[in-house]
């Protein structure tokens, strides 16, 4: 099993681009040769035969990646469910692609970072989801969730949902808490998460100032994240010894 870790959230648009950068920046301040993957986009832009992703340029730029086909070998142009836009646009999730990407960027790469599309059973192919995908990248698991009003029934489903496929749940964070005046949802919601599900929670982030994804500007995101991120937990005991030795 490559040492990496999937990012998944409990929805689209929970944050998951910000984590998946944030550990690449703080990785590489360690001194670790990290990856990175988004390996399904969708939502991309610019000439077929070169679609960008603005998320998958953000996490290259995060982790200095190379081997741009590697890192997001699947994409579409419709902001879609990737089966959808595949199906609109007559292509296909190639997971085969996928995973041979994901070997070979593995390959150069201390530690891989990879990304999902939206949350967990986000289906990619015909009974194919993104919960198959980490099963085959054989990673553990981050879930992203955000920590207002549904926060608790979002984020036991999508835990449920790996539990029930086997999947490895390192733990949670919860993105775009306040700062200051915690509404009371805020307040008690990560501590009934974690009291219901047993599962770690690894920390929050708040909103960044100057944090632009489509600019690849990265604000204050690698200092805050070190601040309040629980990173020797998401990388594990071992992983994390062997980078404080060298």
């Amino acid at each position: 099993m490559k040492a990496g870790i999937f990012i998944t959230g409990t929805d689209t648009e929970v944050g998951k681009t910000v984590i998946s950068a944030g550990l690449a920046l703080c990785l590489r301040d360690r001194g670790v040769k990290v990856g990175i993957m988004k390996p399904v986009a969708t939502g991309c832009y610019g000439p077929e035969e070169r679609l960008v992703s603005h998320d998958a340029a953000f996490l290259m730029e995060a982790a200095e990646g190379q081997f741009p086909p590697l890192h997001s070998p699947s994409r579409f142009r419709n902001p879609l469910s990737p089966n959808v836009a595949a199906m609109i646009e007559k292509k296909e999730v190639n997971v085969e692609k996928i995973l041979k990407s994901f070997r070979e960027l593995a390959g150069h790469y201390d530690y891989m970072i990879v990304e999902g599309i939206g949350g967990i059973m986000v289906p990619l192919k015909k009974d194919y989801y993104v919960a198959n995908l980490i099963r085959d990248m054989k990673l553990p698991v981050v879930i992203v969730s955000h920590a207002g009003l549904g926060a608790i029934n979002h984020t036991l489903l999508t835990f449920d949902a790996a539990m029930i496929r086997g999947l490895e749940v390192k733990g949670i964070i919860f993105n775009r808490v306040a700062v200051s005046n915690y509404s009371m949802v805020e307040l008690t919601n990560p501590k009934v998460v974690h009291d219901l599900s047993g599962v770690p929670i690894l920390g929050s982030l708040p909103e960044i100032d100057d944090l632009q994804v489509e600019g690849c500007r990265f604000g204050k995101l690698k200092e805050i994240f070190q601040e309040r991120i629980q990173i020797d937990k998401i990388l594990g005991e071992s992983f994390a010894k062997s980078v404080l030795k060298s």
